[in-house]
């Protein structure tokens, strides 16, 4: 098999999304790269990409060879994988995807650890809070924040995520503070863009009662850092992870109501797709981050 590196510049090229993002990833030119790719394509006599100025999308015939392909290149990593487990040393480029947030927050951090640790383990770190399907975007591992994460992945979980309703004293000075869950209904909420419950509200209560609450979002923003600042600023009430709030709540930022009810509550994991042979590098970090959490987190 005497094309395998135009294959894999192809399937990198996939899942850049573009000629030049593919180009920056592998430190190659541009011209390179299109060069790689159309040696591949007459090599096999069909075209698999549709090229524009504007947009890179696969053919039929080059979706279904991407797919073999990156299963292919898969199997071929998995043998390199298998020859540095007996070594026994983690090595190579660890792709991880976070939630923006909670990235910056308790993430980032832990990275400077990891690599004392693990040196010859690169990170490619990417931050976004939406459900990046991880096969897909060629993901080692991602952090998901959820109450029950895709099957077809192996899911680590980590900690619980609790959920705080908060507000700033400000806007609680000139709006009132709300006696009752039921009251939200007539003050300012911000809610949270990518959330599946952003406007369906429960508590429940000591007796375990659970009060179902419909808010009328004013405000929807598609980030928890930017929430709280605009909390915090006296834009209204949100409900917010803890891990985002907590120091704010500690210094008198904002104030959290119905403490004695509990929202929602969701769990911290790790995903990663199943394979056969799970990659030192991957192991390496799973246990890492196992070792980091405690439950409850210490934000609680």
């Amino acid at each position: 098999m005497d094309n395998i590196s135009d294959i894999a510049i192809f399937v990198q090229v996939v899942e850049s999304g573009s000629f030049t993002a593919a180009a920056d990833r592998l430190d190659l030119s541009k011209s390179v790269i299109s060069k790689y790719v159309s040696r591949l394509e007459n090599n096999l006599g069909a075209r698999l990409l549709n090229r524009s100025t504007r947009k890179l999308s696969l053919t039929e015939v080059g979706q279904a060879f991407y797919h073999k392909s990156r299963m292919a290149l898969q199997d071929l990593e998995e043998a390199e994988n298998e020859v540095s487990r007996l070594q026994g040393q983690p090595r190579g480029v660890l792709r991880l995807n976070a939630p923006m947030s909670f990235g910056i927050l308790h993430l980032s951090p832990l990275l400077g650890a990891f690599h004392a640790q693990y040196p010859e383990v690169r990170v490619d770190l990417n931050l976004d809070d939406r459900k990046l399907d991880v096969i897909e975007a060629g993901f080692d591992l991602s952090l998901r924040i959820s109450e029950l994460p895709d099957s077809s992945l192996v899911a680590r979980r980590l900690c619980r995520c609790r959920h705080a309703i908060v507000a700033a004293p400000s806007y609680l000075e000139t709006m009132g503070k709300p006696n009752s869950p039921a009251d939200l209904q007539s003050h300012r909420i911000v809610t949270y863009r990518y959330q599946e419950s952003s406007i369906n509200w429960d508590f429940r209560h000591p007796d375990q009662r659970v009060e179902n609450i419909q808010i009328d979002g004013h405000t929807r923003i598609n980030n928890s850092l930017a929430i709280r600042e605009a909390v915090i600023a006296g834009m209204g009430i949100a409900r917010m992870p803890t891990f985002a709030v907590a120091d704010a709540i500690r210094q008198g930022a904002l104030v959290k109501l119905f403490p004695t009810l509990q929202t929602l509550e969701v769990s911290l994991f790790l995903l990663y797709p199943q394979r056969r042979h799970l990659s030192p590098k991957v192991r390496a970090f799973v246990d890492f981050m196992a070792g980091q959490f405690t439950d409850p987190p210490a934000w609680d």
